[in-house]
This record gives structure tokens, sequence and C-alpha cells, in this order.
């Protein structure tokens, strides 16, 4: 299979997930052969108080574009999340790992890939972990940008330290789910930047990488005292495609992207 070389993003204002008849219409209008659900409630811990919302978007909204992808046979790859296990183990997870979600965004993602299985058996759902990257123009920043902005304010900059995750850039999740989407591979698989990272690693490598002076202030999840449970461990790793390149590479090649489109002072 052969992706379409005008390929189209879809704001949520365009064609929401929850809009079955907007998506019944879109997919031919488009002649999609592949559609990427990127669409996600992943406001982890106001998921805890919006628990219709978070199911509306990650498991009905899911539903839906897996019926819509169906009824117009288009190829799905939907995105779900490192939130699907508990935490509990002391390596990474793989595909076949007994999943064990803690909280509503978590449950809620989970039964999003459920629906889809059922209704798309054929389709691609890829679980990925502490997405970075993008432009500037996104009104929600990423984890390390909101470091840098942090850091930068001389903000008291306070990040979890007992929570371990794969850093993964943006960029090269979307070029590896595309390379994906051609092939014939289905069901679930672990798609994540290389190697393991405490939060509080992850954040004073970004200050770093972006030449920003500030101090970590390394603290407990117990400290923090978020409103989700979230697990210690988010580590994944593949048994049925080939890791991508180490985090630290890929932040730095960021990194460097991102000081390069800052406007130059006059």
């Amino acid at each position: 299979m052969k992706l379409l070389p005008d390929a189209v993003g879809l704001t949520r204002e365009e064609v929401p997930v929850t809009d079955l008849a907007a998506l019944n219409g879109a997919l031919p209008h488009y002649q999609a052969q592949v559609v990427f659900n990127c669409a996600a409630y992943n406001a982890v811990d106001a998921a805890e108080g919006e628990q219709d919302a978070a199911y509306q978007v990650n498991a009905q909204g899911a539903f839906n574009v897996a019926l819509a992808c169906a009824e117009h046979q288009a190829r799905l790859v939907h995105f779900s999340t490192n939130f699907v296990f508990s935490g509990a183990h002391d390596r990474a997870y793989v595909e076949s790992d007994e999943v064990g979600p803690l909280g509503v965004y978590a449950k809620s993602k989970l039964e999003g890939e459920k629906l889809v299985a059922m209704v798309a058996p054929r389709a691609l759902i890829i679980r990925t972990a502490a997405l970075f990257g993008g432009d500037a123009t996104r009104s929600r920043l990423s984890f390390p940008e909101r470091i840098v902005e942090r850091a930068a304010s001389g903000e008291r900059v306070r990040v979890v330290s007992d929570q371990t995750v794969n850093p993964t850039y943006a960029a090269d999740l979307a070029r590896a789910a595309i390379a994906l989407a051609t092939t014939d591979m289905d069901g679930v698989v672990h798609v994540v930047g290389g190697g393991c990272s405490g939060w509080d690693e992850l954040a004073r490598a970004t200050l770093v990488e972006f030449g920003v002076a500030g101090t970590i202030e390394p603290v407990s999840t117990s400290e923090l005292g978020s409103a989700a449970p979230r697990p210690r461990n988010g580590c994944l790793e593949s048994t049925r495609t080939q890791p991508m390149r180490p985090w630290p590479e890929a932040l730095r090649e960021w990194a460097a992207r991102r000081r390069q489109a800052e406007p130059k002072s006059p």
C-alpha cells in the first residue's frame, strides 16, 4: 500500500471524533486510504474529575473513527499510551504484557484500544510515551518546553524523580507511524524513543540542550500530590519493530532546530 502524497491534517474543530456523521462525511470527501487518529483527551489530572469528557474522546471517539474507517475501507492507525500499564514491572513493558490502567485517562485510552480492535481488527494501535517536539504555534506546550519556560523565568522547577518513561520526539514517531502504516502489521505495537529516563533527568537534559540556567529539584510522586495516579515504570519496548534512536539524540536535534527558529535580536 502507498500513502496518498496529498495528506490532510484535520483539527478537532473541523472533524470532531465525537461526531460520527462528520467522520463519515470527511473520509470519502478526502478519499482517505489511511487515517491516523491522533485525537486524545490527555489532561491526565483533569480527567479524574471529567470522566465523561475523557471517555467521549478516548473511547467513544476512537470507536467512531474505527466505524468510519471500516465503513469506507480505510486503514486505521490509532495512537494509545504507556499509561495502559500499572507500572509495577521492574522492566520495560512489551506488547504482550498484561495491562492494568490506574486512572481515568488510562482506563479511557485502554477502552479505546478495545473498541478499535473490536470494530477494525486490522487496525494498527501504536502505544507511545512522553511526547515532545513540535512548533511554537501550539497553545499547549510539551514537558521540555514547559521546563525551559519555567527555568528561564526564574521559577522554582520541581520535577518528579521516581517515574520513568521513554521520551519520544514527535517527528520520529510520525516517521515511524507512516512507515508502519505501509506494512501489513496490525494489532498493538510499541513505538517510543530509545532508552528510559526519569522525568527529572529529562528536565536537566533539556536545560543543557537549550542552554538555560536553572536547577531541577527532584521530588517524589507522593510529594508532588498529582490528582491522577501514574505508573512508576512507564517504559516500553517492542518485540515487533526496531527501536527508534536514543532519546538524548532526538532531544538534541529538536532543541537545535528550535534555537535556530527563534527570532534573532536586532
